[in-house]
């Protein structure tokens, strides 16, 4: 399989480092708001250097290089969201993977379409990999987003999840093979 050099940030991600994804607690409970997606996007691609550098220091492994992988945003504490270059085609056509500032990992969408429409659901990456599709109050910014760029139908939070995890069931295993 060829995998693309491409580092052209794809026009759904510069769409959404245009909204603002602010992050409150609620001050009676000190949890996360329902409406909020802790999520922080970038606006360009991590260098192919800096994510060598961060895989390397994520898993321990000296021998991994960031090849397969695009960052293209993060969360308050410094968790990733990240292209997964593991089939044949466009960035865009990658699967959308989170790897947490405290191990937390895993799949969350099949493809960057398919994470728009969680982002519209109001789950980003690091409430679906800790809470699940059921941790946000949809969006209606994102939700025209994902109409304009996801290049597929609306989808629920559950459903990304569910397609996510039923294509990738072992990515869990494979990152931890990975971890020195």
């Amino acid at each position: 399989m060829e995998i693309t050099e491409d580092r052209a940030f794809p026009a759904a991600l510069t769409a959404l480092s245009g909204i603002g994804f602010p992050w409150e607690y609620d001050e009676k409970t000190d949890e996360p708001s329902p409406s909020n997606i802790d999520y922080e996007p970038y606006q360009e691609f991590e260098s192919a250097e800096e994510t060598t550098d961060w895989i390397r220091s994520w898993t321990g492994n000296k021998d991994m290089d960031g090849d397969a992988f695009r960052t293209f945003g993060q969360d308050g504490t410094g968790g990733l969201a990240v292209l997964w270059l593991v089939r044949e085609g466009p960035l865009t056509a990658q699967p959308v993977v989170f790897f947490g500032s405290e191990g937390e990992v895993g799949p969350v969408a099949s493809s960057l379409g398919e994470f728009l429409w969680l982002l519209a659901g109001g789950v980003g990456p690091l409430e679906a990999v800790q809470f699940g599709a059921d941790s946000g109050v949809p969006n209606a910014e994102l939700r025209a987003v994902a109409e304009k760029y996801s290049g597929i139908g609306p989808r629920t939070p559950a459903e990304v999840l569910t397609a996510a995890r039923q294509e990738f069931p072992g990515f869990v295993e494979t990152v931890d093979s990975w971890c020195r």
